[in-house]
C-alpha cells in the first residue's frame, strides 16, 4: 500500500514536472517561428528597399541625362547657326525651344502605369509637416513634404512623381548655377569702358531698378484690384506680392542682345551701358526683393502701410548690399594676398583650384551670413579680376579665364532648357490672362520710365549725350532671363507665388525670343553703327577733335581719382605691380612698406632704373623723363621736347593699347608693362606698337 502510494505520488510530481517543459517548448517553438517570419517579412523589407533604392538611382540618372541631351544638341545647333551666319535666335532662345519640346514629350508623351493600392488617402492632419513619422507595424519611416497635389490629381501619382524627378531644388539655381554666371561677368568685365560711364551705369542700375520696381508694382496691384472686382482672383495677393513681383521681373539679362553686339561690333559705349546695366542691376534686384520680403509692420496686419517698416527694410537694403559688397571685396583681397605672398604660382593646378574654391566660397560665405550671394560673388569677381589676376601665372590666367567662361556658358543653357521644360513639368501652374496681360503692360512702362526720364537727366551733365536712338536700343533690349527665373522659382509655396511665377516665365519667352530675335533689326531700324573697332575710344556723339578730348578728360576725372590710389597704394600692396611702396609711403612708413613690397616689385624698379627712365602716362602723350629733360614721342616716331606733340595719331594708338590689359611698349629693349590693367588678351597688332 505504501509502495503503491509512492508509485503515483512519483508519477504525479513528474507529470507536474513535464506540463510546464512541455509548454515552454511549444512556446520557443512559437517564438522562433514568429521571429523567424518577422526576420523573413524583414529581410523581403530590405530587398523591395534596395529595388527602390535603385529603381530611384537610374531615374536620377536618366533625368540628368536628359538635360546633358539637351546642351549637346543646342551646342551642335549653335555651331550650325554660326557657321550659317542665322542672328535672329541666339543659343538662349533655342535652349528654350528645346527644353519645351522634351517637357511635353515628359507630359504629354510619357505615361507610368498607376499603382495607388498602397496609399492611404485618408489620413487627416491639421498641418503640412515638412517631416513625418509613420509607425507601420512598429517600425518608423520618415517622410518629407513634396508639395501639394490637387484634389483631382490623386489618381496620378506615379505621373506626379515622375515630373517631380525633373524638376530641380530652387537651391540648386542659386547655390550652383548662378554663382559662375554672375562671377564670370565681374571676372570679365571690361573696366576701362565700364568706368567711363559708371555715372550713368550706377543711375540705370540703383535709380533705375528702383523705379521699375514701384513702377510694376503699383500697376500690378491696379490690375490685382480689378481682378478682384471681377471676380478673377482665387486667393490672397497682396500689395507687397505685387512689389516683389516688380523686383523680379526688373532684373535684365540681355545676354542675347549683347552676344549680338559683341559679334557685329556695335559701339562699345552702348555695349558698356547695357552690361553694366544687367550685370549691378540684378545685384539690385536680389537686395531688393529681400527687403520686399523682410517688409513687417507691428499689429496683426502684416500687409498694411507703415512708415517705420518701410524705413526699416531701407536700412536692410543698404545693409545687405554693403555688406555683400564689403564681402565679396575682402575675399578677393584675401585671395590677391596669398597668391602675391606664396609660391603657388609655381604648382599651377593648386593655384587654378585655389582661386576656383575662394570664388565660389564668396556665395555661399555671405548666403551663410544673411548677406546676398550675388552681390559678393560679382564684386569678388571685379576683385580678382583687378589684383588677383596680376598675381596669377600665364598658365593659370588662361585656365582660370576658360574655365568660369565654360560653367558661364553651360550653366545659362542648362537654365534656359530648364525653363522651357518647367513650363510643362510644374505642377502648381496658375496662368490667368488678365494678369498676363497687366504684366507685359506694367514691364513695358517700368522699362521705359527706367530709361528715358533717366537719360534726359543724365544727359544734362553728359557732354557726350545718351543719343535717342540709343535710348530706344537700351529700352528694347531690357529682356528678362536666369535671374529673373531663379528669384520666381524659389519660392512657389502660395497662389499669389504660383501665379507670378507661371506669368514670369511668359515673360522671360517672349523677351528672349522677340526682343532677341529682333536685335538685328532694331540695329537698322534705328541706324545704330556696327563694325566699330572696339579698341578706338570712340565717343557716343562721335564728335571729333578738341570737344571729343575734352569729353574724354571731362568724363575720367572719378576714375583718376581712383586710378591714382589704385595705382600708388593698392596695386603695390595686392599685387606684384606698381611702384614700390617703400617710394610711395611716408618714410615713417618703412618697415611696413618694405614687408609689403614685393620683391618682383623692386626688381621692375631696377630693371626701369637700368634704362634710366620713369615711364609717365598722361591723357594725350608718352613722356620719357630723363633727369630734367623730358622728350615727346609723336605718331611718327620723331622726338620732340614738351608734350604736346604727341596729340594726335598717337592718341588713338595709345588708347588702343590702354585697352587690353598685359600690352608691352618695347622701349630700347625692356619690356614694360603698363600699370593700367584689364583682363584681356595682349595686343598683338605690330603696327600699333610704339617703338622708340
Amino acid at each position: 500500500m505504501r509502495l503503491k502510494v509512492t508509485v503515483g505520488g512519483a508519477w504525479r510530481a513528474t507529470r507536474t514536472l513535464w506540463l510546464p517543459l512541455l509548454v515552454s517548448l511549444s512556446v520557443g517553438v512559437c517564438v522562433c517561428r514568429a521571429s523567424s517570419s518577422k526576420e523573413e517579412d524583414s529581410a523581403m523589407q530590405n530587398i523591395v528597399t534596395e529595388k527602390r533604392a535603385e529603381e530611384s538611382h537610374r531615374q536620377d540618372s536618366a533625368d540628368l541625362l536628359i538635360f546633358i541631351l539637351l546642351l549637346t544638341l543646342t551646342i551642335l545647333t549653335i555651331w550650325l547657326f554660326k557657321h550659317r551666319r542665322f542672328r535672329f535666335l541666339h543659343e538662349t532662345g533655342l535652349a528654350m525651344i528645346y527644353g519645351l519640346l522634351v517637357g511635353v514629350v515628359l507630359r504629354y508623351g510619357i505615361h507610368v502605369p498607376r499603382d495607388i493600392s498602397n496609399v492611404t488617402l485618408n489620413c487627416y492632419v491639421n498641418a503640412s509637416p515638412a517631416t513625418l513619422l509613420v509607425n507601420v507595424s512598429g517600425k518608423y519611416y520618415e517622410y518629407t513634404l513634396k508639395g501639394e497635389i490637387s484634389a483631382n490629381a490623386v489618381n496620378n501619382v506615379q505621373d506626379n512623381e515622375m515630373l517631380r524627378k525633373v524638376t530641380f531644388d530652387p537651391e540648386v539655381f542659386f547655390n550652383i548655377l548662378l554663382p559662375p554666371i554672375i562671377f564670370h561677368a565681374g571676372y570679365s568685365l571690361k573696366r576701362r569702358h565700364f568706368f567711363r560711364n559708371m555715372g550713368s551705369i550706377l543711375a540705370y542700375a540703383f535709380l533705375g531698378t528702383v523705379i521699375s520696381c514701384f513702377i510694376i508694382g503699383l500697376l500690378m496691384y491696379g490690375c490685382v484690384m480689378l481682378m478682384k472686382q471681377v471676380g478673377q482672383l482665387d486667393g490672397d495677393f497682396f500689395f507687397t506680392d505685387c512689389l516683389f513681383f516688380g523686383a523680379i521681373v526688373s532684373a535684365t539679362d540681355p545676354v542675347t542682345v549683347l552676344a549680338i553686339f559683341n559679334e557685329l561690333q556695335v559701339d562699345v559705349d552702348l555695349y558698356a551701358l547695357l552690361f553694366g546695366e544687367s550685370v549691378l542691376n540684378d545685384a539690385v534686384a536680389v537686395v531688393l526683393s529681400s527687403s520686399i520680403v523682410a517688409y513687417q509692420p507691428e499689429g496683426d496686419n502684416s500687409h498694411t502701410f507703415e512708415v517705420m517698416a518701410m524705413l526699416k527694410s531701407f536700412g536692410i537694403f543698404l545693409g545687405v548690399f554693403s555688406g555683400s559688397f564689403a564681402l565679396g571685396v575682402a575675399t578677393g583681397v584675401v585671395t590677391a594676398l596669398v597668391t602675391k605672398f606664396t609660391k603657388l604660382r609655381d604648382f599651377q593646378l593648386l593655384e587654378t583650384a585655389l582661386f576656383f574654391l575662394m570664388s565660389w566660397s564668396t556665395f555661399l560665405l555671405a548666403e551663410a551670413c544673411g548677406f546676398t550671394g550675388v552681390v559678393a560673388v560679382l564684386f569678388c569677381g571685379i576683385t580678382q579680376a583687378h589684383y588677383t589676376y596680376n598675381n596669377l601665372s600665364p598658365e593659370s590666367q588662361d585656365r582660370t579665364k576658360q574655365l568660369f567662361e565654360l560653367l558661364n556658358f553651360l550653366a545659362e543653357n542648362f537654365i534656359f532648357s530648364y525653363m522651357g521644360l518647367t513650363l510643362f513639368t510644374f505642377q502648381n501652374h496658375v496662368f490667368n490672362p488678365m494678369f498676363i496681360v497687366g504684366a507685359f503692360l506694367a514691364v513695358f512702362l517700368g522699362r521705359a520710365a527706367n530709361i528715358y526720364p533717366l537719360s534726359f537727366l543724365l544727359n544734362l551733365g553728359r557732354r557726350n549725350k545718351i543719343r535717342s536712338n540709343f535710348q530706344h536700343m537700351m529700352m528694347f533690349a531690357g529682356l528678362r532671363g536666369a535671374m529673373t527665373f531663379a528669384l520666381s522659382i524659389r519660392d512657389t509655396a502660395t497662389y499669389a507665388r504660383q501665379m507670378m511665377f507661371s506669368t514670369t516665365l511668359l515673360v522671360v519667352f517672349f523677351t528672349v525670343w522677340i526682343c532677341g530675335g529682333g536685335t538685328t533689326q532694331m540695329l537698322s531700324c534705328q541706324r545704330i553703327r556696327v563694325g566699330v573697332d572696339s579698341d578706338q575710344d570712340n565717343s557716343m556723339s562721335f564728335t571729333e577733335g578738341p570737344e571729343r578730348r575734352s569729353t574724354k578728360q571731362e568724363s575720367a576725372w572719378l576714375f583718376r581719382i581712383w586710378y591714382n590710389f589704385d595705382h600708388n597704394y593698392l596695386k603695390p600692396i595686392l599685387t606684384h605691380s606698381g611702384p614700390p611702396l617703400t617710394t610711395t609711403l611716408p618714410p615713417c612708413c618703412g618697415p611696413l612698406a618694405r614687408f609689403l613690397t614685393s620683391p618682383q616689385a623692386y626688381e621692375n624698379e631696377c630693371q626701369l632704373k637700368d634704362d634710366d627712365s620713369d615711364f609717365i602716362l598722361t591723357d594725350g602723350d608718352i613722356n620719357l623723363t630723363y633727369g630734367d629733360v623730358t622728350v615727346s614721342t609723336d605718331a611718327s616716331g620723331a622726338h620732340t621736347s614738351g608734350g604736346s606733340a604727341f596729340a594726335g595719331a598717337a592718341s588713338d594708338d595709345l588708347d588702343r593699347e590702354l585697352t587690353y590689359g598685359d600690352n608691352e611698349l618695347v622701349m630700347r629693349g625692356t619690356r614694360l608693362v603698363l600699370p593700367m590693367d584689364d583682363s584681356e588678351p595682349p595686343f598683338t597688332d605690330p603696327h600699333h606698337n610704339l617703338r622708340m
